[in-house]
């Protein structure tokens, strides 16, 4: 198994989930590329946070659909850190589009997410085949619950980009297996209320998981750790989302 400390990785996505692995991450000695969009201000208490922790992590701007943008920070990354042997996307937006507002641009919205998710595992991986093997690096993608036979209403482009992550994570996972590097992903299921839900609403959601409570930032965090330090485990998509799709699309079909 592999060994974290002063390993460098690439973290996209770093608002709610995010903020618990990168803390996590930090917590293991792993020196951390925290990539933001929009959101300065959150990252910039982040870096704090972990700051207090030992290194401050690097903080890198990009919008990850543009491909000169995530070329750019993958090398400033693997140049600032001294290494890059992990990248790991949660970066998505959560764009609801009822079929009747559905057009070009409502695809093109959703699907930026996947686009992103390509664009990054493509460079990150390039780069990581300069490091020493037999394990050169670890991809780890984010997923949905509900991206495989469980699609609920209003969501069908991001649906459709989330499936997209399954796929990719088998075959990135085929193709960067030869070079030594490992391709995973974590689909959450509810995992925090959106400001635009209301607290009934939610609490609906979450009853129709099993086990009735919110997909743990906490365990995903654990999980990521861990398969970071594995070494052949490859091609996995693991549902961390207190069994709801067990449960399948609910009566009202309210998403999440």
């Amino acid at each position: 198994m592999l060994t974290l400390a002063g390993r460098g990785a690439i973290l996209a996505g770093t608002r709610r989930i995010g903020a618990t692995v990168a803390q996590r991450l930090a917590a293991e000695g792993v020196k951390l590329a925290l990539v933001y969009r929009r959101s300065l201000a959150e990252v910039t208490a982040l870096q704090a946070r972990i700051a207090e922790q030992g290194t401050p992590p690097l903080l890198l701007q990009a919008d990850l659909s543009v491909e000169a943008d995530v070329q750019r920070i993958v090398e400033e990354a693997a140049e600032q850190l001294g290494d890059l042997s992990f990248c790991i996307n949660l970066a998505s937006d959560y764009p609801r589009a009822p079929f009747e507002t559905l057009d070009a641009s409502a695809w093109d919205r959703g699907m930026a997410s996947a686009r992103a998710s390509y664009l990054l595992a493509v460079h990150a991986s390039r780069c990581m085949m300069r490091n020493a093997g037999p394990t050169r690096g670890h991809l780890i993608f984010f997923g949905d619950w509900a991206a495989g036979e469980t699609p609920y209403h209003d969501y069908l482009p991001y649906l459709t980009a989330k499936a997209s992550i399954d796929f990719m994570t088998r075959a990135f996972a085929h193709e960067l297996a030869p070079h030594g590097i490992l391709v995973n992903a974590i689909s959450p299921g509810p995992s925090e209320r959106p400001p635009d839900l209301s607290q009934e609403v939610w609490d609906e959601a979450l009853a129709l998981a099993p086990l009735h409570r919110e997909s743990s930032a906490e365990d995903m965090a654990e999980l990521i750790a861990t398969l970071l330090r594995m070494e052949t485990v490859t091609g996995e998509n693991i549902r961390v989302d207190s069994g709801r799709h067990l449960a399948g699309a609910g009566p009202a079909d309210q998403g999440m």
